[in-house]
């Protein structure tokens, strides 16, 4: 399966580059849709096989990030052209009530967040993880291409060892997907707080992995702590690079108003001090990061272009900038440099994920207003003026 969509991206990549600038884009879940208040959250992969999986959280009478929430997703079979009917595929479980968040009735809701999935190459599995109320962690498999789920396994007892660091009464996976090393090894990112019961600050971030192909997962280091400058680091992206190396993109509250960027080996360990890129800005938005496989060293990130200022237009530290603009962003250079910002949604747009498709295509999920939509494009398009 490997073999398949490796050759799959040789053929088609080196054909891509002599394309035109293509873009095109499709709405996956609409607010209202299987009567869900929200769709958030996105999350997308493209399994072994070449298809397209896109999930998210389904907030179902609410907006906010408590409340009666499932976890949706939507597979294509085309690259994304179109969509199969959007499934619920967790939790599917003993039920884990009680919102702490909400005085009267939250006892009785259910909160599913947080999504990740991870494609194993080795297997052709699609492992899935995903928490429930924010406090315990579950892991299934699917080797289907995401038509079938097995039974979830709880995984909260890889969180233990961060203990030792932050006592956290939250935690969460991603949100996104996760990463595959030459190696096997299968790493999410992850993030805890350690304030009140319910209460996603103050926060830190970090990894678990899997040495044997999602059967068990372990706790990695603490990636970004909320220390000194960093404040509040929390929902990250990796990217596994071209010369070896595990990147993290990490969104925090900091007086820089800039994402954090840092570097593991191993995805687990040894992780570099991070520092403040100053070409991504951070707008308080999950972001996305991927390399493209055309050639070493090219990524492609997406994220609202967007800061917080005041009404003379200066930059208010860690200011909350409007979640739009929703851009992407190319580098030729592992990241040292950012040559193209090109809009691809100018209003309300929020959360976003990113992966590369079988013919060389980027596919770039993210949350636009009350809808999640898929968009296509190349390398033409992000490079263009």
């Amino acid at each position: 399966m490997k073999t398949i969509f490796t050759s799959f991206l040789l053929l088609f990549c080196s054909q891509a580059a002599f394309s035109q600038p293509f873009l095109e884009s499709v709405d996956v879940f609409t607010s209202g849709q299987n009567g869900v208040a929200l769709y958030r959250i996105p999350g997308v992969v493209t399994t072994a096989k070449g298809t397209v999986l896109a999930y998210c959280e389904a907030r179902k009478s609410t907006k906010a990030d408590w409340g009666e929430i499932e976890v949706h997703l939507a597979r294509s079979t085309d690259g994304g052209q179109t969509w199969e009917q959007p499934k619920h595929i967790a939790h599917h479980a003993d039920r884990i009530e009680g919102n702490p968040t909400k005085k009267t009735g939250g006892e009785r809701e259910q909160t599913v967040n947080n999504p990740v999935a991870i494609i194993d190459r080795e297997t052709g599995a699609i492992e899935f993880l995903y928490c429930v109320n924010y406090a315990r962690c579950f892991s299934m498999r699917s080797t289907d291409d995401g038509v079938n789920w097995s039974k979830p396994i709880e995984i909260t007892s890889a969180f233990e060892p961060f203990r030792s660091k932050y006592d956290w009464k939250v935690i969460a996976t991603g949100p996104g997907h996760g990463i595959q090393l030459k190696t096997g090894r299968l790493v999410v990112p992850i993030w805890l707080a350690f304030g009140k019961l319910g209460d996603h600050h103050p926060s830190a971030a970090g990894t678990i992995f899997s040495d044997d192909h999602g059967k068990t997962w372990q706790a990695g280091a603490i990636s970004v702590p909320n220390d000194g400058a960093y404040k509040d680091p929390n929902e990250s992206i990796l990217a596994v690079l071209s010369d070896g190396r595990v990147m993290m993109v990490s969104r925090s509250e900091s007086k820089p108003s800039r994402k954090l960027i840092t570097y593991s080996p191993d995805g687990a360990t040894n992780w570099t001090t991070p520092i403040f890129q100053d070409e991504l800005w951070e707008p308080i938005c999950m972001a996305s990061i991927i390399e493209h496989p055309s050639s070493p060293g090219t990524l492609i990130f997406s994220n609202p272009h967007s800061l917080g200022r005041d009404k003379a237009g200066n930059e208010i530290p860690a200011g909350r900038g409007k979640r739009e603009n929703l851009s992407i962003k190319l580098s030729r250079d592992f990241g040292k440099t950012w040559i193209a910002n090109k809009t691809l949604e100018p209003s309300h747009s929020a959360y976003s994920d990113l992966t590369v498709l079988p013919d060389g295509k980027i596919l770039c999920f993210y949350e636009g207003q009350n809808k999640l939509v898929a968009s296509r494009f190349n390398l033409q398009w992000a490079a263009s003026p």
